[in-house]
This record gives structure tokens, C-alpha cells and sequence, in this order.
């Protein structure tokens, strides 16, 4: 059965055809059915959450090859962030409602357990009712370290301080000869989807991740989505997959040419083609850009993510000092409504907020300025 006819008759896709269509030429045949998955699900629909993030420390002890975040000689200063700096973030921008707040950072092994519960407790107090969305897979583990108890007992401590649900970065990629290349001090694939199994039986909501554009073969590309999907069949705990484009500013691969647009879309409609246990497709624009999202929500993603407000992982070329990089609601809502789609705002688990809703359904007569990437 050819791919197409698979689409339509909502067959799943193999491995084999994952890389066909990574393979094909012809880009918008796999935006095209892509689409045709992401209109099936979500119709005109486009997601987006007012957020915040929060990076608590860039001291690192796994000096990944890729990242540009950590502290390093001739790099970023080191800084880990006090609690009344945290809660002070986040006050000074308590007129913005936003609904969640998304912690991550580097591996700091002078940080105790007790950091851990602290934080997210102070970010409850400062934002109550705020969702928090913290700690990769990787920083779990050292949490666990700190701790010294079992990780299942560890997760059931940090949700009670407040953890909502995790975010899905930490493996790049589930390539065991990626990671022996770019970043074999951190956990490998196998710890990864065992970490995240334990993440599921706590009760707690996940989300996926695949760092593109770096040393991985469209081959490791299709294998991270096959085994994304059938931890997902196993678990049903993820909620959005993101696509994440590869920075190499910064890094110790600076000589690798940056992702190009072609490389953004086709990411996300394979994503979305192959994974048909995921609800949703992010589009980051942040690492994508504005623009690309915009294409984004014709080739399979039906989340543009959020407002952001403040960001560290990544910086836009040449702004390496330029740590404010944020889109307001109304730039939200303009960026979806001239791509030819509906937004609709919601929360980290995807409930939608009503009073935005009514707002923006009356945008729904604009003309579709993005129509011509049907």
C-alpha cells in the first residue's frame, strides 16, 4: 500500500516509510499529507499557551558537544539562580496571565535535593495555580542522585511540591552512536525511555523532543520516531511531540551549516505522518523562527507553542546577549490568524481556555493568507 493510500485509510506508517519520506524530493507531497493527519485531528485549530521560562542554572557537568548553554571558558558566565532570583522573575511579569511555567537547566551537582522542592514551591507561591512543566529525563537523575532515594519516591515528592509534568528534552536523539559522539556523560536512550516509564507509572503528563540538523542520519531520525511511538503505545503519557531545530552557534559543532526551512517543515510533517498515537505537533518558533511556524501550521503542527517571554537555551544568530526573546498574545494571535488558521489558547494539557476562544472565533472569516501552502 503506498504511503498515501495509508494516510487516508489511517494505516500506521513503517520505519521504511519514515525514511522514505524523509528521502523524497518532493516536500510538499509530504506537507500535503501531513495536513491531511493535522486537519483529521484538529481541523483549522492552532494551539497556543501563554508561558514562561525559567533556566535555574547553566552550570553543567555533561559538556554536551551541541549545547551552547552551559558555562564554559570563552562562553557563557556560570549563574545559578536563588529562590528570591526565581521569584523575582517571575513577579515581574504577573501582568501577563500566563498558565505555565517551564523549568529546565544544566547538571549542577552543587545543588541539593532540597533546591529541587524549593523551587518549584517558590513557584507555586509566586504563581499560584500556575501549571509548572520542569525537569528533563536527565536532570532526574540527578535530582534522584541528590536525594538518595528511589526515583519513583523522588517524583511523588516533587509533585507534591509542585510538579505538573515534565518536558521531553535530554535524550536529542534516541541514537546510541549519537550519543557516544555528542554526548556520552548524559543518560542513553535506553536510561532515557526507562526514566520516562517511571515518569508515566507517578501519574505525570511528558513531553517529546528530537534535536535535528547535527551529526544523526534521516535513518536515526526514523528510528527516534518509531521508538517514541511505541513507548507511546506502551505509556499514553506523552502529550505534544516538538521538533527542535539545531542551533550550532556557540557549540563545539559551529562548522555544521544551521537547518534550513525545508529541513523545520519536513521535521514536522514526518513527525506528524509517523506518530499517530500523539495528539500534537509543536512548532518552536523560537528555534524555527516566526515565519516557518507560520508554514508550520499547513505541514502538520497544530501548536505554535507560547508567548515564552524569556528564553536561554538557544539565542537568534548573533544575538548571544539578547536573553529577552518573547511574543506577546497579540503577536500570537496574528501569527496564526495570518497563516489562515484559528488560535486557540490553552492550557499545558491542551484545555481550552474559553473567554480566548470566543475572542478569536470571530477571526475565523480572515482570509487564509497561507492557503497556497495547501
Amino acid at each position: 500500500m503506498d504511503i498515501y493510500e495509508k494516510v487516508v485509510a489511517q494505516e500506521r506508517l513503517t520505519y521504511e516509510d519514515g525514511v522514505r519520506l524523509y528521502q523524497t524530493p518532493d516536500l510538499s507531497a509530504v506537507g500535503y499529507l501531513a495536513n491531511i493527519v493535522r486537519e483529521r485531528l484538529h481541523g483549522d485549530r492552532t494551539y497556543y499557551v501563554r508561558n514562561q521560562h525559567i533556566n535555574y542554572t547553566n552550570i553543567c557537568n555533561k559538556f554536551c558537544k551541541f549545547c551552547s548553554f552551559y558555562a564554559k571558558k570563552g562562553g557563557p558566565a556560570p549563574y545559578e539562580m536563588s529562590l528570591e532570583t526565581v521569584r523575582q522573575r517571575l513577579v515581574q511579569h504577573l501582568d501577563v496571565p500566563i498558565t505555565e511555567v517551564h523549568m529546565v537547566g544544566g547538571i549542577n551537582p552543587r545543588l541539593p535535593y532540597q533546591y529541587y522542592l524549593d523551587l518549584l514551591r517558590t513557584v507555586k507561591e509566586a504563581r499560584p495555580g500556575v501549571h509548572i512543566k520542569a525537569f528533563t529525563m536527565v536532570e532526574l537523575i540527578e535530582i534522584q542522585r541528590q536525594a538518595q532515594k528511589p526515583l519513583d519516591v523522588v517524583l511523588q515528592e516533587l509533585k507534591a511540591a509542585g510538579l505538573d509534568s515534565l518536558p521531553g528534552g535530554g535524550i536529542e536523539i534516541l541514537s546510541e552512536r549519537v550519543h557516544q559522539e555528542l554526548f556520552d556523560r548524559k543518560l542513553d536512550g535506553d536510561g532515557w525511555m526507562d526514566v520516562s516509564r517511571t515518569v508515566a507509572n507517578a501519574g505525570l503528563a511528558q513531553y517529546a523532543t528530537m534535536l535535528y540538523g547535527h551529526i544523526e542520519t534521516l535513518e536515526e531520525r526514523a528510528e527516534h520516531l518509531v521508538l517514541l511511538r511505541a513507548l507511546q503505545d506502551e505509556t499514553k503519557h506523552f502529550v505534544t511531540m516538538t521538533p527542535l531545530s539545531f542551533h550550532p552557534e556557540g557549540t563545539e559543532l559551529e562548522d555544521i551549516k544551521h537547518p534550513t526551512g525545508y529541513d523545520d517543515l519536513r521535521n514536522i510533517a514526518v513527525s506528524r505522518l509517523m506518530l499517530d498515537n500523539f495528539a500534537h505537533i509543536k512548532s518552536f518558533w523560537i528555534m524555527n523562527t516566526p515565519q516557518i511556524t507560520q508554514l508550520s501550521v499547513w505541514y502538520g503542527a497544530d501548536d505554535v507553542d507560547g508567548t515564552v517571554l524569556e528564553y536561554e537555551i538557544t539565542y537568534k544568530d548573533g544575538e548571544l546577549g539578547n536573553k529577552k526573546q518573547g511574543l506577546t498574545r497579540r503577536d500570537m494571535l496574528k501569527t496564526i490568524r495570518e497563516a489562515g488558521r484559528i488560535p486557540i489558547e490553552r492550557d499545558s494539557l491542551y484545555n481550552e481556555i474559553p473567554e480566548i476562544e470566543e475572542q478569536v472565533e470571530r477571526a475565523s472569516h480572515l482570509i487564509p493568507l497561507a492557503a497556497v501552502a495547501r
